[in-house]
């Protein structure tokens, strides 16, 4: 009877086989089947990049988000366990501009840089050192024991001089020390760096977040350097966003961002993946930070999502990532 709780649908569901639910002729559920066949799918990409460096750069509304981080720590501790060595990067530009609106300072950007004088360099290290960097280590050891979290300051991991005068404590990387990373990395552990670097006399800078996770991307030899944006990717008409750009090359980006074609905040972005593939790491990939796992589907699926950039034309082997 329905009193007991024996709906005929509830015991289907008890025993998993709910009616909406196809089944094969072994009894197994065609959603079943499809997550098995999606991790035999995964496997020649895990076997591809076993061993293989990954700069990722977290920012923007996927920090925001508790749901997105929380997907972004385990997918990191995923890629770590199955044999990737990651390294996230993380930006802090959401909260450093909260901070600063509590305390009654406006925020003011020339190219998608924020203008740093000095109590605004003090506010980017208290939040982006102190608060976020360990959100974010927090976050990663939930899944696994895993995550570091280091300051560009510390072991001089990033050098760096000031970018322009009239952008104050904003600085352009000059060096990349990679001993306490790799010594980090060969202890299987996850860096988890925030984007304060200082130069040979101590001053410390605000580094934009792209343009730090290129050139440690660069200075690792990584296979691959990896930005979640709040976008799909690059778009060849910023209006429209069925129009994105899936594949292309750091000249024809070079040549985009010459013309003017690319402005705002997309313009570190880009200048760092043409960095990055220039020298040395293989690819670059702007993608969908805003989409739950969006790192895991363009490693290990087929589709792949996003923009990807290359030094030329994309080989066979890069075409499907």
């Amino acid at each position: 009877m329905i009193a007991r709780g024996d709906h005929p649908d509830q015991a289907q569901v008890a025993r998993g086989d709910h009616p909406d639910q196809a089944q094969s002729p072994g009894g197994v559920h065609a959603q079943q089947v499809e997550r098995a066949e999606l991790l035999v799918e995964m496997l020649p990409y895990i076997s591809r990049w076993r061993g293989k460096v990954v700069v990722v750069k977290f920012g923007g509304n996927a920090m925001v988000d508790t749901a997105l981080t929380d997907g972004f720590a385990a997918d990191m501790v995923l890629l770590r366990q199955i044999g990737l060595a990651p390294v996230v990067v993380h930006g802090g530009g959401p909260q450093i501009g909260d901070l600063m609106a509590r305390l009654g300072k406006t925020s003011e950007f020339r190219d998608g840089l924020r203008v740093t004088d000095a109590e605004t360099l003090d506010i980017a290290r208290m939040v982006l050192v102190g608060k976020v960097n360990r959100d974010i280590v927090g976050a990663i050891n939930v899944h696994g024991p895993l995550a570091v979290g280091i300051s560009g300051e510390d072991g001089r991991v990033i050098t760096a001089t000031a970018r322009n005068p009239d952008l104050g404590f904003v600085g352009e990387v000059t060096d990349v020390n990679t001993d306490l990373l790799e010594r980090l990395l060969a202890e299987g552990l996850i860096p988890v760096i925030s984007t304060i670097g200082a130069d040979a006399k101590g001053q410390a800078y605000n580094i934009n977040a792209d343009t730090v996770a290129g050139a440690v991307a660069a200075a690792l030899e990584a296979e691959k350097v990896v930005y979640l944006t709040d976008v799909a990717g690059l778009l060849d008409d910023v209006d429209d966003p069925e129009s994105l750009v899936r594949r292309t090359t750091a000249d024809s980006l070079a040549a985009r961002l010459a013309s003017g074609r690319i402005v705002g905040g997309m313009i570190p972005k880009i200048e760092a993946c043409i960095s990055a593939v220039s020298n040395g790491v293989n690819s670059a990939h702007l993608l969908d930070g805003r989409v739950p796992h969006v790192v895991l589907v363009e490693l290990f699926t087929d589709a792949g999502v996003g923009t990807m950039i290359t030094r030329d034309r994309p080989t066979a082997l890069q075409a499907s990532h």
